[in-house]
């Protein structure tokens, strides 16, 4: 199997009939920095029913001042934040895309991977399809618009084509001049949920953007779903039967805000519960807790509640600092780490500390932090994580897609130990972080490389499945 490289996390964030709508979606956009810190953008549709957009590279309070801002009107809009790579930034990349066609414009927002967007691409420019950007999202406006002499056909037949042909990850929101259609991969990887906003509606990756708005939750957008918004109001048909609920692990352990909710559960809590297992399996001959900012605080009360030590505030956060793990190269991961972290000496000095994190992935945040705390004086610094050990590239979206990137893909936990300098390192197991979220499905491939869908390595592959 192979990677395109590093791909992304983002978020997609929409609103339908609601007075500034783009200016909802700024702020919206704002609660999802978390997602993607590269780039983003608004696409809004004006009371003609034409569709303008900005977007930029940065944050969005970079990219969108009030001049910027205001020359986007309508009371509906959509838009995208978005985490690049090392091989896939630049402005062309930059979402939501905006699409030009005889039979009406539309925009177009992504968060997730399409596994077998290269053999799709392939396909498409062998049948005369032009490209404008690398990213694999874009690859579902060719295939709602290669079938154009099919226009007289409602849109949704030509989404729902598209949709059975491509494989993967993702939670997309397609824009025309008088509707949203939102839209999610059958094996329900990527979160989107629906809210109310006074007559209108909201849709977005994660719950923690409605309460922003003032915005109330409906439902979640189903697996296998497209959801249409429009005057008539809501109206759902799935595109295929095939669904599964196998919702990406990390979104609970890392990715998500902890006042989110996903498919029902509160993100603190469930990273709560998973510090009191993790207790359970692996307890730790300690004096305090400590978690590391700002992920694995929910995870560190837990364990302090179920263990009886101190939680302390061992680690300090600049809070100017973006979070590593989106950092889009190793150099710059690095010097993250230094300026971004650093220990409290009087707290840690002598005593023996329990560190709570989310995750390992390359290990390179985990041992400067462990070496932090000694500095500072700790006597023992015993490492916990809250989930198991990522040994497998992902292809949904998240960060983490070649061997050599994982600490944990050809180390023991003992190995993995000692390249920490850690006293002690143990693991959350895969039935305590099921347990911990009340499920019993979801997508841990990169814990145990169970992939829920096809990794297609050639078009023969992909011809099995029907894909062409």
């Amino acid at each position: 199997m192979t990677g395109r490289g590093l791909n992304e996390e983002c978020g997609v964030f929409g609103i339908y009939g609601v007075e500034d709508a783009p200016g909802h979606v700024y702020y919206g956009l704002h609660a999802l920095q978390h997602r993607g810190q590269e780039g983003c953008g608004i696409v809004s549709v004006d009371a003609d029913g034409n569709l303008k957009r900005v977007k930029g590279e940065g944050l969005v309070t970079e990219v969108f001042d009030e001049n910027r801002l205001s020359g986007l009107r309508g009371n509906m809009a959509i838009g995208h934040v978005r985490y690049s790579t090392t091989g896939g930034g630049g402005i062309e990349n930059v979402q939501p895309f905006l699409f030009r066609h005889h039979t009406g414009d539309f925009a177009l927002a992504h968060n997730g991977n399409l596994v077998n967007y290269d053999l799709l691409r392939r396909e498409l420019e062998d049948r005369g399809s032009l490209f404008q950007s690398s990213s694999d999202s874009e690859i579902l406006a060719h295939l709602i618009k290669k079938d154009s002499a099919r226009a007289h056909k409602p849109r949704i037949y030509a989404i729902e084509n598209a949709l059975r042909a491509v494989e993967g990850a993702f939670a997309f929101l397609i824009m025309t001049s008088k509707r949203i259609y939102a839209c999610r991969d059958k094996n329900g990887l990527r979160p989107l949920s629906i809210g109310k906003l006074g007559d209108g509606y909201v849709i977005s990756s994660e719950t923690c953007a409605f309460d922003v708005l003032g915005a109330e939750f409906i439902r979640d957008v189903e697996p296998g779903e497209i959801v249409t918004i429009d005057h008539h109001g809501i109206r759902s048909r799935k595109y295929t039967d095939s669904c599964t609920r196998h919702m990406c692990a990390m979104e609970y352990i890392y990715f998500s805000r902890p006042d989110s909710d996903i498919e029902g559960c509160n993100v603190h809590s469930v990273r709560k519960e998973t510090g009191r297992l993790l207790y359970e399996e692996a307890p730790a001959d300690a004096d305090i807790v400590v978690g590391v900012p700002d992920s694995s605080l929910s995870a560190a009360m837990g364990y302090s509640e179920a263990s009886g030590l101190p939680y302390e505030m061992g680690l300090i956060k600049n809070k100017y600092i973006g979070r590593t793990f989106i950092f889009p190269s190793q150099s710059m991961r690095e010097k993250g780490v230094r300026m971004k972290l650093s220990a409290v000496k009087t707290i840690v000095k002598g005593r023996r500390v329990v560190l709570i994190d989310d995750s390992i992935v390359r290990g390179t945040t985990s041992r400067r932090i462990v070496t932090m705390l000694k500095e500072a004086g700790a006597a023992e610094v015993h490492v916990r994580i809250a989930s198991p050990p990522i040994k497998m590239p992902c292809f949904y979206g998240v960060d983490i897609s070649t061997y050599d990137e994982l600490i944990c893909a050809r180390k023991s936990v003992e190995e993995v130990r000692q390249s920490l300098g850690a006293d002690s390192l143990a693991f959350l197991s895969e039935d305590a972080l099921f347990k911990a979220a009340g499920r019993s499905e979801f997508c841990l491939a990169c814990f145990n490389g169970h992939y829920p869908t096809s990794l297609y390595q050639s078009i023969e592959d992909a011809n099995k499945d029907g894909k062409f």
